[in-house]
């Protein structure tokens, strides 16, 4: 440690000491410094919409008193004023302030006081009425300490306007590593962090509702498996004791879900958590949401068409607004989104037509691009990575890329009339791909021979590439009917509808390197 941390910690380890001593002279006092429940009536923003309501209905009394409230929160603020002190406590709510007088709470009560910290939570009791700056306010007649903090949180500084009341939060925790090691804390000092946190829960809800309206019924498949598959990407692996058994942490949900079409369950849905032993970047979690979907009887276009009104309805219900801010872009969620041929526009970028470059000309392209993580590369992946590498960053308005080569998508129908294609697509938003969809291929001897193919990828070096599903295969062999298959990213959206750079932003508690 260098000297400016020997020194922070010092000077923590003696604000820690001083509150463990205020924790032994509280129960010295014969006061519980962590108590078993408190019973509210409202909450702080509750208490004061409820008091501005009788403000305008001339319901107080004639000292302008509205009625008595109980509730709990954590202390965030403190300015004490000898025989007086105001204090704004928060909860899951909001915050609102506290008046504590002596002679209201009495001698014992209001001493006691001189044992609380920062980041207390204490239970009040008391009558709403408005300050003289203009602030809704509890002047407390009771209050009880629910739990003591011995580790002061990061407040920062709070700078109060003198004629507004407004407040301005100065934040005291601005490592962003340490602030996504330490999330409680986190969300402690950073009401902004929670909106992101509540914001993304009604996005997974609508998009929870959007698919349960289309019919869609919610279904739950294995997270560990015999077998991965549905996605190129490596496993977490691990091993069941007693079944003495190999088994992986699912990359997709895919195949799964593929089965219970075969079984007629034609329209079902899962939004669960996936596992992909990749490298952390800002688009990139090891574990991440999935929502996976596959309808019966309906192929690639139908989806694009669901995928398009999705994104509409989860935007105009979570945001009021189809312009999303994000960065630097103001992204417009309004249909019809831009299509676009994945060979196309790489061939546009590359200044040359794909079809006519052999998989050594890709190779030098991508050699020459500095791109990681070529070896054991097929065709396929090697025209994805140049397609990742010099297209999809400036995809930021909403853009389906359409029609994939056969051999980056091996379990998507060919495309009628180009073979060597699929009937696939992306829907990038903000240059990130965020919905994945194929005209699910349902030819079992078709299926074998991709799998098979996959397998020869493997053998020459691509650990991603997709394995044999014998069990798989045997469903096909059952029949299953035309279908169309969608993934969504949900972390990804969330970052957009939330204006957050990096998904460690949007996860509560994300993949993190040791620390030292």
């Amino acid at each position: 440690m260098d000297q400016d941390t020997d020194a922070r910690m010092d000077e923590l380890s003696q604000v820690m000491q001083v509150r463990r001593e205020k924790l032994d002279e509280l129960r010295s006092r014969g006061i519980e410094p962590y108590a078993y429940n408190f019973d509210s009536s409202t909450t702080a923003v509750q208490a004061s919409e409820s008091f501005a309501t009788a403000e305008e209905g001339g319901r107080l009394d004639e000292g302008g008193d509205g009625e008595s409230v109980r509730l709990a929160g954590r202390i965030v603020s403190w300015r004490g004023h000898g025989k007086s002190a105001f204090a704004h406590i928060e909860d899951g709510s909001g915050s609102i302030q506290l008046y504590l007088k002596k002679d209201v709470l009495g001698d014992e009560s209001f001493d006691t006081l001189d044992l609380i910290d920062l980041g207390d939570w204490i239970g009040i009791e008391g009558v709403l009425f408005r300050t003289r700056t203009g602030e809704s306010t509890v002047r407390v007649t009771n209050w009880t300490l629910l739990s003591k903090s011995l580790r002061p949180l990061p407040f920062g500084k709070v700078e109060v306007d003198a004629d507004t009341g407004e407040r301005t939060y100065h934040s005291g925790f601005s490592d962003q590593e340490t602030r996504y090691r330490q999330r409680y804390a986190d969300l402690a000092v950073h009401p902004e962090v929670r909106d992101v946190f509540r914001t993304r829960a009604h996005i997974i809800r609508e998009i929870r509702t959007f698919l349960d309206d289309e019919g869609f019924l919610e279904v739950e498949t294995p997270a560990l498996q015999p077998l991965y598959g549905g996605a190129t990407a490596r496993p977490f692996v691990t091993r069941h004791n007693t079944l003495d058994r190999t088994m992986y942490l699912r990359i997709a949900d895919e195949l799964y879900l593929k089965r219970l079409v075969v079984g007629g369950l034609d329209r079902v849905y899962e939004i669960t958590k996936d596992f992909r032993n990749e490298g952390v970047d800002r688009s990139h979690n090891p574990e991440f949401t999935m929502a996976e979907w596959y309808q019966a009887f309906s192929d690639y276009e139908d989806q694009m068409e669901l995928v398009e009104r999705m994104m509409v309805q989860v935007v105009d219900r979570v945001t009021g607004t189809r312009t999303l801010p994000f960065g630097d872009h103001d992204i417009s969620v309004e249909p019809p989104f831009r299509r676009i041929r994945l060979v196309d526009s790489l061939s546009e970028a590359l200044d040359a037509d794909v079809d006519d470059l052999s998989d050594d000309d890709l190779r030098d392209r991508a050699e020459a691009l500095s791109i990681p993580e070529l070896d054991g590369a097929g065709r396929g992946k090697l025209i994805d990575k140049l397609f990742g590498e010099l297209v999809e960053p400036g995809l930021i308005q909403p853009t389906f890329v359409l029609d994939h080569p056969k051999e980056l998508s091996p379990l998507a129908k060919e495309k009628r009339g180009e073979p060597h294609l699929t009937e696939r697509f992306e829907m990038y938003l903000a240059g990130m791909e965020i919905f994945n969809a194929f005209s699910e291929l349902n030819d079992p001897l078709d299926q074998r021979e991709r799998f098979q193919a996959q397998m020869g990828l493997r053998a020459a070096g691509d650990d991603e590439a997709q394995q044999l599903d014998e069990d798989y295969l045997r469903a096909l062999e059952y029949g299953m009917p035309p279908t169309g298959g969608v993934g969504l990213g949900v972390d990804r959206l969330v970052m957009v509808m939330t204006n957050q750079p990096s998904i460690r932003d949007v996860i509560l508690f994300p993949t993190l390197r040791d620390t030292e």
